[in-house]
């Protein structure tokens, strides 16, 4: 891996203590602008971010945003930091500011340690598919991001051409030195393309997950790469969806005890008796 890549180590610590205590707070309901004003006295003040964390409190404010502060800060947090935040605040989105913190809490943490290029991508990749963020932003997002190199960067153009189309299973085989290996013991003269990215490892467990589940793939790598467990969306469980299906329950619990008491009355209509109306589908 070339150093010159390398994120820097103290940035990304104080980068996972900012989202952990942002989404602390946040889920506390403090406002959003009150930790921003708050939490850049508590960074390491030789890092940079204290700075950022005081532009994005401005660009809040005036923006109504915190997304777009980081797209304006892109000499600073990376493209897919800002599409993560992004994806938090866009309507629609079951994807909330939650979510998205612990998300970017987990990649800073990683990248704090001793990360490798495979299980950053992977944990990346993972993160947009669970959470089903759009694959062609997300994947642009990740090739912007300064930690890969130009082969890396080349090949998250390449998966988001080709996702949907091709397993990923596939293209991590394909892209792996198991690949080549054993292309080399039918033709020893054989030559790649494209370099491999991946690993004997990652090769052979993507080679055995072809046409299964994608999760399962994820669950292997994530197993044997090491890198954070990617957050995952947690079903409704609000109060008023909850009484909503059990309005449903009640109505056609009613419905049928009708029935039942005009049949054995022998007086049953099946025109009179509707079908029961249902929530719309909003999951």
């Amino acid at each position: 891996m070339n150093p010159a890549t390398l994120p820097d180590r103290d940035e990304c610590i104080e980068q996972a203590y900012f989202f952990r205590t942002f989404r602390e707070r946040f889920s506390e309901n403090v406002p959003a602008q009150d930790i921003l004003f708050e939490i850049d006295q508590e960074i390491l003040s030789t890092t940079k971010l204290p700075m950022a964390v005081q532009f994005l409190a401005t660009e809040l404010k005036h923006a109504g945003l915190i997304s777009s502060g980081f797209a304006k800060l892109s000499h600073y947090f990376t493209p897919y930091q800002a599409f993560v935040m992004r994806a938090a605040e866009k309507e629609g989105m079951k994807f909330d500011m939650a979510a998205a913190l612990l998300v970017l809490e987990r990649e800073a943490t990683y990248k704090a340690g001793e990360p490798s290029l495979s299980g950053l991508f992977v944990y990346q990749f993972e993160a947009i598919c669970r959470n089903r963020l759009g694959y062609d932003d997300g994947l642009d997002a990740i090739g912007g991001d300064p930690f890969y190199p130009g082969d890396w960067q080349a090949y998250a153009e390449l998966v988001r051409k080709q996702v949907g189309i091709v397993d990923f299973a596939d293209l991590v085989y394909l892209r792996s030195h198991l690949y080549v290996n054993e292309q080399l013991r039918t033709d020893s003269e054989y030559v790649p393309s494209l370099p491999p990215l991946f690993g004997e490892k990652e090769g052979k467990i993507a080679k055995a997950s072809r046409g299964r589940e994608p999760l399962f793939l994820f669950h292997a790598l994530q197993r044997q790469l090491n890198y954070p467990e990617v957050p995952r969306p947690k079903p409704r469980t609000d109060l008023n969806t909850q009484l909503a299906g059990m309005n449903v329950t009640l109505r056609e619990m009613d419905a049928r005890i009708r029935m039942l008491e005009a049949e054995a009355r022998g007086t049953f209509d099946p025109t009179k008796f509707d079908k029961p109306d249902f929530p719309a589908d909003d999951t």
